[in-house]
């Protein structure tokens, strides 16, 4: 059926403004549980006091890794996290828009984003990692299989730096109902302890959530 053009530049319109509405897309990790199995997870870990961070060494974590062909780590979270990224033969993104749920800011450039790990590696060390293997602190720096690893603003990633929820929150209020059920799922899964202000916070960001 051949429609009017004024009709079509009508519905053109409305499916633009749609889009507008829903604002941006956001990043969604794989593994991100209910609130119900945050909570529970959350109340299964073990809380002990804060380890030492002697012997501590970025190295001790190998990453970023080769996932496929010639992608590493990052490169697989920029294409996973991003919208119509382009990448060269050596996989590095030379295009693409990244939205980063921590501070709602929106990028266009690579280069001012950052693979954060959810659960800081020397968070990880001082909660159990420091007895791991490299092998397994290798598997747990590169998790691409639960919600450890999330494209975000490249310094507000290097602010957060290795603080716990209970001294560093995103700064988008609505986003940390999601950033507590990351944090648990990971610390959960990989057996690390957490300390009582922690879980406090934990506890705090996972009442803001309606399910």
């Amino acid at each position: 059926m051949n429609r009017p053009l004024r009709w079509i530049a009508l519905s053109t319109l409305t499916a633009v403004a749609g889009l507008l509405l829903a604002g941006p897309a956001v990043a969604t990790p794989p593994g991100i549980p209910s609130k119900a199995t945050a909570q529970s997870r959350l109340g299964a870990l073990t809380v002990a006091a804060q380890g030492s961070m002697t012997g501590y060494s970025r190295d001790l974590f190998p990453h970023w890794i080769t996932i496929s062909g010639s992608c590493n780590t990052r490169e697989t979270v920029l294409k996973r996290d991003g919208t119509s990224v382009v990448t060269d033969s050596a996989c590095a993104a030379t295009s693409g828009r990244w939205y980063s749920p921590y501070d709602g800011a929106n990028w266009t450039a690579a280069s001012d984003v950052d693979i954060d790990h959810v659960v800081p590696l020397a968070e990880a060390w001082r909660s159990g990692a420091s007895s791991w293997t490299t092998s397994k602190r290798q598997s747990f720096a590169n998790d691409l299989s639960r919600p450890q690893l999330i494209a975000v603003t490249d310094n507000v990633n290097q602010a957060k730096g290795d603080q716990d929820p209970s001294t560093w929150q995103p700064s988008v209020t609505s986003y940390r109902c999601t950033y507590a059920k990351m944090w648990i799922t990971v610390k959960s899964y990989w057996a690390l302890t957490l300390q009582s202000t922690e879980k406090t916070a934990l506890q705090t960001m996972l009442n803001t959530c309606t399910s």
